[in-house]
């Protein structure tokens, strides 16, 4: 036990230590930050900071009086445009001026074309349009479709059965009822996989480095191989989850400080993160790093050259990208079969099963099959790295080949 703290202490601070660790993580949570200030950048580029509290901008152009005076109302819908209504007969460049000096943002002018109403959106430039505004041509087709009712003199009830309140109810035929936020689940995906991934890539990096440097001599005639092993896999799982705690505490405040109140619950929907699930998550989380982790213990091995290690973890990074798509494109049809494998399949579970739990689809009895399956994978994986690492991992010639590491593994 005291060879496997030992061997963890030592790679957590040989890891914090390395300048290329340090500028990596600096970097990402820069990123981190300034990702959470996009809107503010935009809003400090396009100068529309004021504007947001009153809303966009816009000039309606009914020069054809087509409306009869009843566009003021679109001002009292509160759709998000400070409207300036003009019955003037302004051409393509007087509006265009208007833009250019600021007087508005974007520009709406209705004609009547051979008894069609006409509506012509005019903006600064295509490239920059958040979004069309649908909101503001619904809310004018409902004003003129209520002043040509009031022209009929219809009565209450007449007027009621032309604009009939339909409800719109959704159900489903399958009996499991799914919940969750579509945004929730991709984003927990590629963190799992991103934290589970390149953690467990870094033990491979870790032990090659040492090969070069000659430490792992020393290494191996004051501890079993088996303690370096997984004292690695631990040290860096450590330094892992510290990373990841960095990067969600660094979103949590940006999220806070920077962003309108609650924009990040409205988009990501807080109220399905829960103790049960963050706990499911972790525990996903150690098991899948271990399963990789020992395999990329196996491929660093196997290689004495820090430019060899891409080529070695080529194997097991094809099988992490495949677990980690199986979950993710089954993740669209959270009932199916395929994803019930994804599920309980010791390269997928890790990225699917919190996924399911968060669903609601997920019961106790297949979270108990999956973490067995996940245990029982970690012993066989690790008495087979144990076991190569063992007889490879004073090898210093060249990279070791397929049938190099089955006669490692058959050798005592």
């Amino acid at each position: 036990m005291q060879g496997l703290k030992t061997v963890a202490s030592f790679t957590i601070k040989d890891m914090v230590k390395r300048k290329s660790f340090i500028v990596s993580n600096i970097i990402i949570l820069l990123l981190i930050v300034a990702a959470f200030n996009v809107p503010n950048i935009i809003n400090m580029i396009k100068g529309e900071d004021a504007v947001s509290e009153e809303g966009t901008k816009i000039l309606v152009v009914d020069s054809e009086n087509i409306f009869e005076g009843t566009l003021n109302l679109v001002n009292n819908m509160e759709l998000g445009y400070n409207a300036e209504i003009t019955e003037e007969n302004m051409t393509f460049d007087q509006i265009k001026e208007k833009i250019n000096n600021e007087e508005c943002e974007e520009a709406l002018v209705i004609t009547n074309e051979n008894g069609k109403v006409k509506m012509k959106y005019i903006v600064e430039n295509l490239l920059y349009i958040n979004e069309m505004p649908e909101k503001l041509v619904s809310a004018l087709s409902t004003i003129y479709t209520n002043l040509q009712i009031s022209k009929l003199n219809l009565n209450e009830d007449q007027i009621k059965s032309l604009t009939p309140n339909f409800e719109f109810e959704l159900s489903q035929t399958e009996e499991k009822e799914v919940e969750g936020n579509p945004v929730v689940m991709m984003l927990l995906s590629l963190v799992l996989f991103y934290a589970i991934y390149f953690c467990a890539y870094q033990v491979s990096s870790s032990i090659t480095t040492e090969k070069t440097s000659k430490i792992i001599e020393t290494l191996v005639t004051s501890t079993k191989p088996s303690t370096i092993v997984l004292g690695k896999t631990i040290g860096v799982g450590i330094v892992g989850l510290l990373q990841i705690a960095a990067m969600i505490i660094t979103a949590v405040i940006c999220n806070s400080v920077f962003l309108n109140e609650g924009m990040l619950g409205e988009i990501v929907n807080l109220k399905n993160i829960t103790p049960f699930l963050g706990i499911i998550t972790l525990i996903y989380f150690l098991l899948g790093y271990t399963v990789f982790a020992l395999f990329y213990a196996l491929t660093g091995s196997t290689v004495s050259k820090p430019e060899d290690i891409q080529s070695a973890n080529g194997p097991v990074a094809i099988l992490a990208v495949a677990g980690f798509y199986l979950a993710y494109f089954t993740m669209m049809n959270p009932t199916s079969e395929l994803n019930a494998f994804a599920a309980i399949f010791p390269l997928s579970s890790p990225f699917c099963m919190p996924l399911r739990v968060m669903m609601g689809i997920a019961g106790t009895w297949d979270i108990v099959i999956s973490i067995v399956v996940l245990i029982i994978t970690i012993f066989a994986i690790s008495k087979v790295s144990i076991k190569i690492y063992s007889n490879a991992i004073l090898n210093y010639g060249t990279k070791a080949s397929f049938k190099d590491i089955l006669t490692m593994y058959k050798n005592k």
